[in-house]
């Protein structure tokens, strides 16, 4: 039996609460279970158990080497429904100071963002599979800048992104 998706994704943190705000702020995430120390988020429309575990260990850790000088996890995905929410997102993020890039895949539409310990996480519309299109498909080889507007009247600002890709048709 295959992997069939990922069901939660673990981070240590320095601060245990203030990275539960940080997540509720800015992805609306939920707190299904906290304990001294860790605290588990649930993403909203979420059915998983939690999607987010969060360990603290101390003000005193070290930034994460990872990408500069060790290997290690580069960002966590989270996918949207809708551009329009892709958007809400980024104000959100950027309200926050937290945004740090956003860019076109081609078949996704990416938000780049680090959370208060600089842990990168992305936030994504998936272009559903009834509108790939060889001129999309072939995008995927270069990243261009996001633009929202000219996405939202191509695709639909209300348009179900990720459907017959990431979930089924």
């Amino acid at each position: 039996m295959p992997v069939q998706r990922l069901n939660h994704a673990v981070l240590y943190v320095r601060d245990v609460e203030r990275s539960v705000t940080f997540y509720r702020e800015a992805l609306g995430f939920d707190v299904v279970m906290g304990m001294r120390g860790a605290a588990f988020l649930q993403a909203p429309g979420s059915s998983n158990d939690h999607d987010l575990g969060l360990f603290e260990i101390g003000a005193n850790a070290a930034p994460s080497p990872a990408g500069r000088t060790s290997v290690g996890l580069y960002h966590l995905a989270w996918e949207v429904d809708t551009l329009d929410e892709l958007e809400r997102v980024a104000a959100k993020l950027t309200e926050l100071g937290a945004l740090v890039g956003a860019s076109d895949h081609g078949t996704t539409k990416a938000l780049y963002a680090k959370d208060p310990d600089g842990l990168e996480f992305e936030v994504s519309w998936l272009v559903p599979a009834s509108l790939l299109t060889d001129e999309v498909l072939a995008a995927r080889s270069s990243i261009r800048p996001l633009d929202l507007t000219a996405d939202k009247e191509r695709y639909g600002a209300q348009t179900r992104g990720g459907v017959g890709v990431s979930i089924p048709a």
